[in-house]
């Protein structure tokens, strides 16, 4: 194995982490409590901007290695954490949630079909049968659910689809700062967690978690799916097989909906099962090269 082979493999593998931790994002959102959609923005990337720049001070990395970085650097940093974020909240205000979502995870799939032209990767068929294929399992999961497009809903799945479009953007183009250190995340964390509490004061009534466990919540959500899981997407992206990971990511929802059914918050269904082996089949189109080298 080459060393080229070995940084990618890492990198897909951190990738996978990052994966894994969106998949805790339902259950423990649900532990926290109805705590306003701002207000948790700010205080888990609160907490996820804090590991960062402890990480960084402690390896030797100053301050201009945390904020010194070109204005495009930046705009795409907070576009894309805080962005993502803003649009998602307000399509779920004016859409029904399991229909915005599947707009929102259109994502994994434009990753792949932006990777030929904005960050130079060469399609073959595996790459885009495998994301079809992973949208139509996270597609059949959702219309299990008794999903219904309606009418006067489409503004609020236009910003969903500006989710996707967001996240994908910001996912392909990071690819093109890959000179840019994964220690930038915590600031742009930080400015995320200061542009949410702005609009939190705004707009929201502040609720804090109502028990210790709702604490410990916010702060797995910090540590995990809401925090460090950037760093390590970062990483991934900048590294790794972009097109393969748009595919994997499909097994985010997936499991989502089974970490859920493991801690009692929702029934299995048969659905669930033919989904998960949609994605399944998806994910193993989409990245075997990898497995090939």
């Amino acid at each position: 194995m080459t060393p080229v082979d070995t940084i990618r493999r890492r990198a897909m593998a951190a990738g996978l982490v990052a994966i894994g931790l969106w998949g805790m994002l339902a259950a423990l959102s649900v532990l926290a409590g109805p705590i306003p959609p701002f207000q948790m923005v700010a205080m888990t990337f609160t907490v996820g901007a804090t590991i960062g720049i402890v990480r960084a001070l402690t390896r030797g990395v100053g301050w201009a290695g945390l904020v010194g970085w070109p204005g495009k650097v930046w705009l795409l940093g907070v576009g894309g954490l805080f962005g993502y974020h803003a649009l998602y909240f307000a399509a779920l205000q004016l859409a029904p949630p399991a229909e915005a979502n599947l707009v929102n995870y259109l994502w994994p799939l434009l990753i792949v079909l932006l990777s030929a032209p904005l960050a130079g990767e060469k399609l073959g068929w595996p790459h885009l049968l495998g994301a079809f294929l992973g949208f139509a399992g996270v597609a059949l999961l959702a219309f299990g659910r008794g999903l219904h497009f309606a009418g006067d809903h489409m503004l609020g799945y236009a910003l969903a689809l500006g989710c996707a479009l967001t996240w994908s953007l910001y996912s392909v183009l990071s690819r093109r700062f890959g000179e840019t250190p994964t220690d930038a995340i915590a600031a742009f964390c930080a400015a995320s967690a200061v542009l949410s509490l702005v609009c939190h004061l705004v707009f929201e009534r502040t609720v804090w978690p109502a028990t210790p466990t709702g604490w410990l919540a916010v702060l797995a959500l910090g540590c995990g799916p809401a925090g460090t899981a950037f760093y390590f997407w970062d990483h991934a992206v900048k590294r790794g097989d972009i097109r393969a990971l748009g595919a994997l990511s499909y097994a985010t929802p997936i499991l989502s909906t089974a970490i859920l059914i493991a801690c009692g918050l929702a029934e299995p269904t048969s659905t669930l099962l033919i989904a998960a082996l949609l994605v399944t089949v998806g994910a193993v189109l989409a990245s075997r090269e990898l497995w090939k080298r």
